[in-house]
């Protein structure tokens, strides 16, 4: 698996690395700026990962109701951290 630096040096090229999960290649087009790619992936995933994942990118969005259900589904709280943070570390524990 790639380590976190490599990951995020991946950002500026043209595809995510090889053999990444949706939701971590989701992470991945978020960085690079498609949050509607981003979205895509995750949208049809039903595990908590993923679901951890949609809420950020629903809080992102700005649509805090649906991010909020989004966390719930994952057993998780909105976090109160900037979305930069947020996106370290949701690339730091999925990454993994």
């Amino acid at each position: 698996m790639i380590d976190i630096n490599d990951f995020k040096q991946s950002i500026n090229d043209a595809y995510p690395p090889a053999g990444l999960p949706s939701r971590v290649q989701a992470l991945w087009h978020d960085g690079a700026g498609d949050w509607k790619k981003a979205h895509d992936l995750i949208d049809q995933e039903t595990d908590k990962s993923s679901a951890h994942i949609h809420a950020y990118l629903h809080r992102k969005e700005g649509d805090l109701w649906n991010a909020d259900y989004w966390y719930k589904r994952a057993g998780r709280i909105r976090p109160q951290v900037s979305l930069a943070e947020e996106w370290n570390m949701l690339v730091q524990e999925y990454l993994q």
